[in-house]
């Protein structure tokens, strides 16, 4: 819990940056400039579900591992990276035969370096991680996007235009893996025998071919927007899913790591494997399901407070991408377990059936602009969320009746909330200012949800317990821990 909580921290600072970062370079550049880099960042992307190999994960759960073996997995990330840079630079002639824009040459070429900052770090990240430094990362974390958004920003403002936006993109994997370097002493050796870690990058060509097929599906959309409706449409949809996206991300990213971590741990022990999951799967959604129904129904306002006027055409996408990120909020924690307790099988079967009705609604879709997109994928979505819940407790410790169980007050409350939210925005009336509907709003909708959970719904109780696991052990505690401990041998 203190774990997730540091981590969860870092990330809270990582999203009030971002947030930042966005409604601020939207002023100093166009649409047009966002959908030409990611024209390139939908290849870039694809290329960077391989660059850690899976093997910071492999890393963090062995139990034990020597020098050694982290020296070898070291220049077997450096040599991915190596690769993944030489495939994006090969790539760059055929994006602009794709897109018809001769402009993506240089611009795939700068960001192909970007593969060689990340490898370099990728067990050093490690490391920090088994060692559980997380504060340590989150400022490594901050001062590298600090640096990243300085730089964006001043490349922007002295009309660099696009490539302000590959800058940014480069500075941040550099500087991060520059201050992990200075953080801890180990250097990479020479390394050892591929046969030494076979086991462990076997586990990580796994969880790397898992989400692989994921990233097709969940970019299959930025993909066809771009080639069939061209950068600006591809802009403004880009705008639109990146937004909506930054808190579920934010949270779901801060918490994975430490919870696969505990799961993997606890899956000798069922009861409370089960019990550390539902824990968990409840916490997340009880933060992901009221936030983004309020930025579903507080849309325009946000668009307008944080992008600005030009881009209007954001808040539709915005609004219709709710449902999709609901709906990650849900099942996307359903991976932890199942990747944790040895049904990677099953998640990577999982896999193929979202991509495959995430892409037929892509297709139906897209006739109909990026509102269509945006529409379709979110039907899928909505359609899939109760098979993935009952595929994924089937003949496992858990049942579907758990996971409904420990979402429904979130989801109740969630809907109360922002029934009350939007009543205060409707009260002040159209003439207020964006921002004031939004504060009032966001302030009604919190308070009542809280009064919900915690009181009406009994789930007060809950909310302690975890508090109170946030606190550190008293050397008394550690004392008697220990006593006990010596007693049991």
């Amino acid at each position: 819990m203190r774990g997730a909580f540091a981590k969860l921290c870092g990330q809270g600072i990582s999203f009030v940056l971002r947030l930042g970062f966005v409604a601020a370079i939207a002023r100093l550049l166009e649409p047009a400039d966002f959908g030409l880099v990611a024209m390139v960042t939908v290849v870039t992307s694809f290329f960077d579900l391989f660059s850690t190999a899976g093997l910071s994960a492999a890393t963090v759960q062995k139990a034990d591992i020597s020098d050694q073996y982290v020296s070898t997995l070291f220049w077997v990330n450096v040599a991915v990276g190596s690769i993944l840079g030489v495939l994006c630079l090969i790539a760059a002639p055929f994006l602009v035969a794709f897109y018809q824009e001769p402009r993506l040459l240089p611009v795939t070429a700068a960001l192909a370096a970007g593969f060689l900052f990340n490898a370099a770090g990728v067990q050093h990240l490690a490391l920090l991680q088994r060692s559980l430094r997380y504060g340590a990362l989150a400022v490594i974390e901050t001062i590298a996007q600090l640096a990243s958004i300085a730089t964006g920003l001043g490349m922007a403002f002295y009309s660099f235009g696009y490539w302000a936006l590959v800058g940014a993109a480069l500075v941040q994997p550099a500087t991060t893996t520059l201050l992990m370097w200075l953080s801890i002493s180990w250097r990479p050796g020479k390394p050892g025998r591929l046969s030494d870690v076979r086991s462990m990058l076997r586990f990580g060509a796994t969880i790397t071919f898992n989400n692989l097929v994921v990233h097709l599906a969940y970019n299959f959309d930025k993909l066809m927007i771009g080639r069939y409706l061209g950068a600006d449409a591809l802009g403004i949809y880009g705008r639109g899913y990146q937004l909506i996206n930054i808190p579920n991300t934010t949270l779901l990213s801060a918490v994975g790591g430490v919870a696969f971590s505990g799961l993997s741990r606890l899956q000798g022990d069922a009861v409370r494997c089960r019990a550390y999951f539902l824990k968990g799967y409840t916490l997340v959604n009880s933060l992901t399901l009221p936030t983004t129904m309020f930025c579903a129904i507080f849309a325009d306002e946000i668009i307008t407070v944080v992008l600005g006027h030009k881009w209007h055409a954001v808040a539709p996408i915005f609004r219709l991408l709710a449902p999709t990120i609901l709906v990650f909020g849900i099942i996307n924690p359903t991976g932890w377990f199942l990747q944790s307790t040895g049904l990677q099988g099953r998640s990577l079967k999982m896999a193929y059936a979202i991509a495959v009705l995430v892409c037929l609604a892509i297709i139906i879709g897209l006739p109909y602009g990026a509102n269509g997109v945006a529409l379709g994928v979110s039907a899928a979505m909505t359609v899939w969320v109760v098979p993935h819940i009952v595929w994924c407790a089937k003949g496992t410790l858990l049942s579907p009746f758990d996971l409904f169980a420990a979402i429904w007050r979130p989801l109740l409350a969630s809907i109360v909330a922002s029934g009350a939210g939007l009543e205060a925005a409707f009260y002040l009336g159209p003439s207020s200012t964006p921002l004031l509907r939004l504060l009032m709003g966001g302030m009604v909708m919190g308070a009542v949800y809280a009064c919900l959970l915690l009181f009406v719904l009994g789930q007060r109780k809950f909310y302690v317990d975890v508090l109170a696991a946030l606190r550190p052990a008293s050397p008394a505690r550690i004392a008697d821990t220990s006593a006990n401990l010596g007693a049991s041998r």
